[in-house]
């Protein structure tokens, strides 16, 4: 009996522990998830009202998922110390549609990593060819550091912004991608966890 209630307890404080780790993590994911958003690079590439938002959908996804992160690692808190079997299910239901829009982030960002860029490079070159545009090609050369940031040049005299926008935005995507296979691995822990908790409380009270 005391054998149980101990490794009950053992359990229950390990999992209180994990939840605070994921919160913690949900606080992290949220910030680089703003990050991403707010960045004055980033931004300044795409703030045109007619820029691609492809690159932005999966970045609104992390932002979600973080936030849903911190509200579900302070019911997991809770739970785990009220033993509460209803809210530590809730919690395993909860971690598992975080870890779907995780997925589903990661899935979307990879299936369209050519499409963001390509994009992202159209809309360059449509810049490039509008000479009413020049605002907009000034700052991607200044940004980016491919081409002299006074110049309003035609793009032949810049060939190396593709290239750039490339390098740019695939760095971004692995930022996104790294959080979001990191985070995915914490969840399953704590799935197993708060499965692992449940069936604890479950056997000590048919003991009890």
């Amino acid at each position: 009996m005391s054998k149980v209630q101990g490794c009950m307890k053992c359990v229950k404080y390990l999992l209180f522990v994990f939840n605070l780790i994921f919160w913690l993590s949900g606080s992290l994911v949220l910030a680089v998830g703003l990050w991403l958003r707010f960045d004055p690079e980033t931004a300044d590439l795409l703030k045109e009202n007619d820029a691609p938002e492809h690159f932005f959908i999966a970045v609104y996804i992390l932002i979600g998922a973080g936030g849903l992160m911190m509200l579900v690692g302070f019911f997991g808190c809770f739970g785990a110390v009220r033993e509460s079997q209803c809210l530590l299910g809730l919690f395993f239901a909860c971690l598992l549609v975080i870890f779907g829009a995780e997925v589903a982030a990661g899935v979307f960002g990879f299936l369209n990593k050519d499409k963001i860029i390509g994009d992202v490079q159209y809309y360059y070159n449509s810049s490039v060819e509008n000479g009413n545009r020049t605002a907009v090609v000034n700052m991607y050369h200044k940004v980016l550091s491919c081409c002299d940031a006074k110049s309003s040049t035609p793009s032949e005299l810049c060939k190396d912004c593709k290239k750039a926008i490339e390098e740019f935005f695939i760095e971004k995507l692995f930022i996104i991608g790294c959080v979001g296979i990191g985070i995915a691995g914490i969840m399953i822990i704590g799935m197993i966890f708060s499965m692992v908790v449940c069936c604890a409380i479950r056997n000590s009270r048919e003991v009890i």
